[in-house]
């Protein structure tokens, strides 16, 4: 199985606020310089996420990314289905555009479905608590450890 790009960047957002220190709000300009991603194509993760009630934006001079619900409380299963709206795996998944001609005898609709079943059902087993279970390895190569100790702001 593959992820898209933006599905694996929505949940490298939600990881990164996830592991922010309390009561300190992530941006998006400090997620985009972390991870290397363009400002403007994290923007529209983050629309997405926002409008999902995944993600909360807070505006104004103290403003910022939080998680809109526990940490615990997001799976990352359902985050994927959310975001990752590509087409079938092969042809024969979608009867209304199926135009397979060994799809009467085929059988490996059968094995990638069960592929595919799999692969969610693992994803469905972890939530962002769960990935970022161990935060302070993840806060210092995120540099949170540094902006601390030095005061900066992202």
């Amino acid at each position: 199985m593959h992820l898209t790009t933006f599905t694996d960047y929505c949940l490298r957002v939600l990881m990164y606020v996830a592991v922010a220190p309390p009561g300190r709000r992530a941006t998006v300009p400090e997620v985009a310089a972390a991870f290397g991603i363009s400002r403007s194509h994290l923007s529209k993760v983050v629309h997405l996420l926002g409008k999902a009630g995944v993600l909360h934006n807070v505006r104004g001079r103290r403003g910022g990314l939080e998680l809109a619900r526990p940490a615990g409380e997001i799976n990352v299963g359902a985050v994927v289905r959310l975001v990752d709206d590509r087409p079938a795996l092969v042809e024969c998944f979608d009867r209304t555009t199926n135009r397979c001609v060994i799809t009467p005898v085929c059988r490996l609709r059968d094995a990638l479905g069960s592929a595919s079943d799999a692969f969610y059902a693992t994803l469905d087993r972890y939530t962002i608590a769960d990935i970022t279970q161990h935060p302070r390895p993840l806060a210092q190569v995120l540099h949170f450890e540094r902006r601390r100790a030095g005061g900066a702001r992202g």
